[in-house]
């Protein structure tokens, strides 16, 4: 036998029988997150900040437009910053180049328990509509909807052309979940981070995440 011994088991072999009628036990599939250029960066940072609080696998790419957009919107400027920001802990999070179409989000035999872009610009929906995937991020969420997989996208656009809704309904029609960011007002929120917690937390809802950071509702309460 070339490369070994006669009558040497192939240990390949040998552990791919052993696991043939055995379950087999995977970790959770990381997401992937994406910030991109739209009015929207402390949306992004919370969720980081969660995610990454609860351990939940990442794949975290960030465009150069929403690298500006932190800088702009909330004083962050590098990797280090936005490690502080979202609690300095990133054991569970993987930092990806949008430049490089080859990383791993950009196939689909990657695992993947979904994608969220946020805030997602208009530019990105429009690419995710027509498929062209300049970037790792636009490829990585083509993947996303080739591998049915969920691609939750959260807008903050005002007002709305034509253009922007009609890419809008393409993306839902190939089964995208466009989120806006647009939070409620029914919890009486005192406080700018009740509204950004309020728009996360139905992101996490739509990732199965099961993290509380916001009121729900619960009905009116009416007395008799």
């Amino acid at each position: 036998m070339k490369g070994g011994r006669a009558g040497r088991p192939d240990r390949g072999s040998e552990r791919a029988h052993r696991s043939a009628g055995s379950p087999v036990r995977r970790s959770p599939a990381p997401w992937i997150l994406a910030i991109t250029g739209a009015s929207g960066a402390p949306y992004a940072v919370r969720l980081l900040e969660l995610l990454g609080r609860a351990k939940v696998p990442l794949r975290l790419i960030i465009s150069g437009h929403g690298w500006r957009l932190l800088e702009t919107e909330a004083g962050i400027g590098s990797d280090a910053d936005l490690r502080r920001a979202t609690g300095g802990d990133w054991s569970n999070i993987a930092v990806f180049d949008d430049g490089d179409r080859g990383a791993v989000p950009a196939s689909g035999s990657a695992r993947s328990g979904g994608m969220v872009i946020c805030p997602c610009s208009m530019g990105t929906v429009a690419a995710i509509a027509a498929g062209t995937s300049r970037s790792l991020i636009e490829r990585a969420a083509d993947v996303t909807l080739k591998e049915r997989r969920r691609l939750i996208l959260v807008p903050r656009e005002t007002p709305l052309s034509l253009v922007h809704l009609r890419n809008l309904t393409a993306v839902t029609e190939a089964g995208a979940i466009v989120l806006p960011a647009a939070p409620g007002f029914y919890h009486r929120p005192t406080k700018v981070e009740q509204l950004v917690d309020f728009v996360v937390q139905r992101v996490l809802d739509h990732m199965g995440v099961e993290i509380a950071v916001a009121a729900r509702w619960e009905g009116e309460r009416r007395e008799r």
